[in-house]
């Protein structure tokens, strides 16, 4: 800042001081403390009805059933502006009333705490609307401001004194004025943008012609235009050159590069995972140890649902360089197989065919794709068979279909007298007589 920006600006504030001055000075005036007392009356008297009201107000909550999620916030919302709710009506009928018996001017200064009690009222209800915590708080403290200072007639003032702070960026100079400008105009249309993008989603994902990776990379395209588009339409909206931004957004760039190395691969990862089709939402796959299926595809990771509840984020690199089983890829159908072995007694023909039989009649198990079993060894103690089958539901678990498969072969063989070996010890006493411990009698 030059020496004539500091000049300015100290104009201003005295201004600005000397505006303050006199305006504390008037509530000296008579008529005007007298109404400064009205309001502190009507304040205790809203305090003292909402502490009257206020229990009866929750317990009137707590008998409501039914209500949805967001009904039940707006009436916590009441509950928690109760005094705010009861001191608006209270302040308005006090201003009609003095403006029915005597002047305008001895109420005027009623007229403005109920003016700015009612804005602040209707923003602290507005804001509701915001989800995000920080964020409703950072646009009800910004909008109380600006409802102030405009029903004060100080916007003007603040207006000049803002923009006397600046700083040349190139050939543009910003100042802080054009900065909350900027931030304002932007975070309405990120809002817009976002709520398009969500109507996008909506009747993209209705969309049964497309298929779903194409489906998430559309919604993914559509919201990076648009809030791409909602950035600089807001620069441009409070007059900043884009031009002469290119110096910072060059150097903002390379920074990026160097510090989110791995944000970045993730996000071109998600990018060749989406247009490759190699996996999509729905399908099923194996990670290493993980098993489940894909549940959503993000920018940043992907979302893996297990069949015990638990919910992995991937990120979307791994995927790429590591080795992946996707057990849906091209269709639904999964082949299983298990292992178990019968006695050398037992008709090898015989147990294949029951062995069949068995999985076939096990609910999920295909029978367009019929089982098959077939003798893989001849073990120390049994003959070893493997049964193959198929199922087309593998989002149903793979390891419970296995369980019932191994009970079906165990009821079929203790139907049809067939035996599972298992290794046994047999103990034989050489001479006739027990060897003796050391030390024993």
């Amino acid at each position: 800042m030059e020496g004539g920006a500091f000049a300015d600006m100290f104009g201003i504030i005295q201004g600005v001081w000397g505006d303050a001055r006199l305006f504390a000075l008037s509530l000296l005036r008579e008529w005007n403390v007298y109404q400064i007392a009205i309001a502190l009356v009507l304040a205790i008297a809203a305090h003292l009805l909402a502490g009257l009201l206020g229990p009866r107000y929750r317990d009137w909550l707590k008998r409501r059933q039914g209500l949805r999620m967001w009904q039940m916030r707006w009436l916590l919302t009441f509950h928690k502006r109760l005094r705010l709710i009861l001191f608006v009506p209270l302040i308005w009928l006090t201003v009609w009333a003095m403006r029915a018996v005597t002047w305008p001017s001895r109420s005027y200064l009623l007229a403005i705490m109920a003016e700015l009690a009612t804005a602040w009222l209707l923003i602290a209800l507005l804001s509701r609307l915001i989800p995000n915590g920080f964020l409703r708080g950072l646009v009800r403290a910004g909008a109380w401001a600006w409802v102030t200072l405009s029903i004060l007639g100080l916007t003007e003032e603040v207006r000049l004194l803002l923009s006397s702070l600046s700083f040349e960026l190139g050939e543009a100079r910003l100042s802080l004025w054009m900065i909350l400008q900027a931030a304002v105009i932007i975070g309405a249309l990120f809002a817009a943008a976002r709520f398009v993008s969500r109507i996008l989603s909506d009747r993209i994902q209705r969309n049964e012609d497309l298929s779903p990776s194409l489906r998430v990379l559309m919604v993914k395209l559509a919201q990076v235009l648009l809030f791409a588009a909602a950035f600089f339409i807001g620069l441009r909206a409070v007059g900043v050159d884009l031009t002469g931004l290119a110096v910072l957004s060059g150097a903002i760039g390379v920074g990026l590069g160097f510090g989110l190395q791995k944000v970045v691969s993730n996000l071109v990862s998600g990018v060749i995972l989406l247009l490759d089709r190699s996996i999509k939402p729905g399908d099923v796959i194996s990670l290493g140890e993980t098993f489940g299926w894909i549940n959503m595809l993000g920018a940043r990771y992907v979302s893996i649902t297990t069949r015990d509840g638990k919910e992995y984020l991937i990120p979307n690199e791994d995927l790429i360089t590591g080795q992946v089983v996707n057990w849906s890829h091209s269709d639904q159908y999964v082949r299983l197989d298990i292992h178990f072995g019968t006695a050398y007694g037992d008709d090898p023909h015989k147990v294949r065919r029951i062995a069949i039989d068995a999985a076939q009649n096990v609910s999920r198990v295909l029978s367009e794709r019929p089982p098959v079993c077939h003798i893989t060894g001849f073990g120390d103690s049994s003959i070893d068979y493997i049964l193959r089958f198929w199922i087309n539901d593998p989002t149903g678990g793979l390891t419970n279909i296995r369980g019932n498969v191994y009970l079906a072969l165990w009821d079929a063989f203790q139907e049809n007298g067939i035996s599972i070996p298992f290794p046994q010890r047999e103990v034989r006493v050489l001479g006739g007589t027990m060897p003796k411990a050391d030390g024993a009698e």
